[in-house]
């Protein structure tokens, strides 16, 4: 009897070891995103249902913000994220150029379309923001199709674009509007009445609720209110705004095979398709786009994409705002 209580003991105790044993081997990540949460808050769910190993953590913020948060790491000697995923594609570049981030080529590099020139595996685009132009469906009867619309009379006082010193995807667009088309376009919007919102949220509930008719428009968030019941529409004139949003590992990690993963399952058919859904491009041509949202197909909006030195644009960007904001407020 004695033996057999002991046993049972013996066994419970193995046990036990055997669960703190896994429990510790359990392998960490934390990712550092600029997406929105309801989009990293589905693929947490889906990644960890796929990878119980793995305890994933995240935190959502502003690009600024994430990148001032590891500027302060770097002084304190540690990075301590193990991943980096935004839309503001010159950070990635200006890290590679710090020897920051580990080159990792994903498993179904193959099935992606890839819009980074120059690509070594420092960085991966993991889905395409679109911006396109949102207007109210109210007020406005004809749809604008090009960009030169937005001069018409029509929207005489009523076009905003979020401030681009307060919005990296703004920064991003005006850049490559006033390298596509020169000054002189954004200096006939602004003689048509044209506003400089603040975020780009703003500009389109602005132009939700009328106060604006059209606005410069980022295409979740523009579809995330449309399906709320918002009376908007996004249209994309002929060249359209393409700007992808990239993930990096960060160079030594301690968890850098968990940070593989996530990044071949943000990649993989299954993340694309939590990414199309949320309304916004995925970089996999195979994963079908909700219809409702009218998007058009990737490999379309990577042939109409207008092209992006990103480099110079990193460059330039002090120049580049302080230029628009003088035009804007004249």
């Amino acid at each position: 009897m004695r033996s057999m209580k002991m046993l049972s003991l013996l066994t419970v105790s193995l046990l036990l070891g055997g669960l703190s044993l896994g429990a510790s081997a359990q392998q960490k990540l934390f990712v550092y995103t600029s997406m929105k949460e309801s989009m990293i808050g589905e693929l947490k769910t889906a990644f960890v249902k796929k990878h119980p190993e793995i305890k994933l953590d995240f935190q959502s913020a502003g690009a600024g913000k994430l990148m001032a948060k590891i500027a302060a790491e770097r002084e304190s000697g540690k990075i301590l994220a193990d991943v980096l995923w935004t839309s503001e594609v010159p950070d990635f570049y200006q890290m590679k150029s710090q020897n920051l981030l580990m080159q990792y080529v994903p498993t179904e590099i193959k099935s992606l379309l890839n819009p980074l020139p120059d690509y070594d595996g420092s960085f991966t685009a993991v889905r395409l923001g679109t911006l396109g132009i949102a207007y109210n469906t109210r007020l406005i009867k004809e749809a604008p199709k090009t960009w030169a619309d937005l001069q018409k009379p029509m929207f005489k006082g009523a076009y905003g674009i979020a401030n681009p010193a307060l919005s990296g995807t703004a920064y991003m667009s005006v850049a490559v509007l006033s390298k596509t088309f020169g000054w002189s376009y954004f200096e006939a919007l602004r003689a048509n009445g044209a506003k400089m919102g603040k975020g780009s949220g703003q500009v389109v509930d602005d132009t939700a609720s009328g106060d604006l008719l059209a606005s410069l428009a980022v295409d979740y968030i523009t579809l995330d209110k449309v399906d709320k019941g918002a009376t908007l529409a996004l249209v994309y004139p002929p060249e359209m705004l393409v700007i992808p949003s990239p993930i990096a590992i960060i160079k030594n990690s301690p968890n850098a095979e968990a940070a593989k993963k996530f990044v071949d399952f943000v990649l993989s058919k299954d993340g694309q398709t939590i990414i199309a859904n949320e309304g916004t491009l995925p970089v996999r041509a195979d994963v079908k786009i909700p219809e409702r949202y009218k998007l058009p197909p990737v490999d379309e909006a990577v042939k109409r994409a207008m092209k992006i030195d990103y480099q110079q644009i990193m460059a330039e960007k002090e120049a580049t705002i302080k230029k628009f904001t003088d035009i804007m407020q004249k």
